[in-house]
């Protein structure tokens, strides 16, 4: 079966065309624009598919996209990174401009099941995956099976505050999002060092900085990893998994920030949980993004 995926983010969108195993045999990829809102950014979507329908033809529709969401519906209600998409039925909409079916998942659902069929979490049991990218946001695979919660919301622990003061993102000063998403590490940034980096600093930049021996920037990156650790600790000790997969930003970053991400779980969590857990970046790496775009209708169709 052949699946058209959209992969879309508050920086950048990728239309693709890829099968149920995960193989991509298309793409498009686009600045997503978002301050132009919905209805630029779908018609964005929808120029791109039609050039990728064009030449290879896709069975269903497939879309990994920021939360709050109501899959089953389809409807998206409001993505802090996504302004204006406010109870947007983007399920119909696709029905209707492309004529298939159409699947709509939560992007951390998604790429928790990528790592789980493709990456890094193969064979696990119980698997915690991360989207440290424009937010913060947990996809879980629990006992085997994608786990939802009340009204599939389950998962939006960017939110968490993790200190009284800091950067401010997700709707608070001091959340996690704030501290370890790749926004967040770029506000960090402003924070810790105002006279240093302005408000435009991007994430990408201070990785680079970072990796070539910047103090400031060493700086800011442990204390983000430092963070990422306290809320992976809560994480490890609540849910037990077997494995924690940490989405784009890990790469970018390496062990300047999983290190001491590591550090602190294995300080603060119960030893043999800590001990039990392994903590990694993503196995799919740059490819991570387009095979998350297809696992909303490979797990909604039951495909896998």
């Amino acid at each position: 079966m052949r699946i058209l995926g959209l992969d879309i983010g508050g920086t950048k969108t990728a239309v693709v065309v890829g099968t149920q195993e995960g193989e991509i045999l298309a793409r498009e990829e686009f600045p997503s624009e978002a301050q132009k809102g919905p209805e630029h950014m779908i018609s964005r979507m929808l120029d791109a598919a039609g050039k990728l329908l064009a030449e290879l033809r896709a069975d269903v529709a497939s879309v990994s996209i920021g939360g709050p969401l109501l899959a089953e519906e389809g409807r998206i209600l409001g993505p802090a990174n996504l302004p204006g998409w406010d109870d947007i039925p983007l399920k119909d909409i696709l029905q209707r401009e492309l004529g298939i079916p159409a699947y709509v998942e939560h992007d951390a659902k998604c790429g928790a099941l990528a790592e789980w069929y493709w990456g890094a979490a193969r064979g696990a049991e119980n698997v915690i995956f991360l989207t440290p990218g424009t937010g913060l946001g947990a996809g879980m695979i629990l006992g085997g099976k994608l786990y939802r919660g009340a009204f599939g919301w389950a998962g939006e622990c960017g939110h968490w505050r993790m200190a009284e003061d800091g950067p401010f993102a997700h709707g608070k000063v001091g959340s996690w999002e704030a501290f370890s998403s790749g926004v967040g590490i770029a506000r960090l940034a402003h924070y810790m060092f105002p006279d240093r980096f302005g408000e435009e600093i991007t994430a990408k930049e201070i990785a680079e900085l970072a990796h070539s021996g910047d103090p400031e920037a060493l700086a800011v990156v442990r204390r983000s990893g430092e963070v990422l650790g306290r809320g992976l600790s809560m994480l490890v000790d609540l849910l037990a998994p077997d494995v924690i997969v940490l989405g784009s930003l890990s790469h970018r970053l390496g062990e300047l920030w999983l290190g001491p991400a590591r550090e602190v779980v294995m300080k603060e969590s119960m030893p043999g949980h800590a001990r039990h857990c392994r903590i990694l970046p993503a196995g799919l790496g740059k490819r991570l993004g387009d095979c998350s775009a297809l696992c909303a209708a490979v797990h909604q169709m039951g495909l896998r």
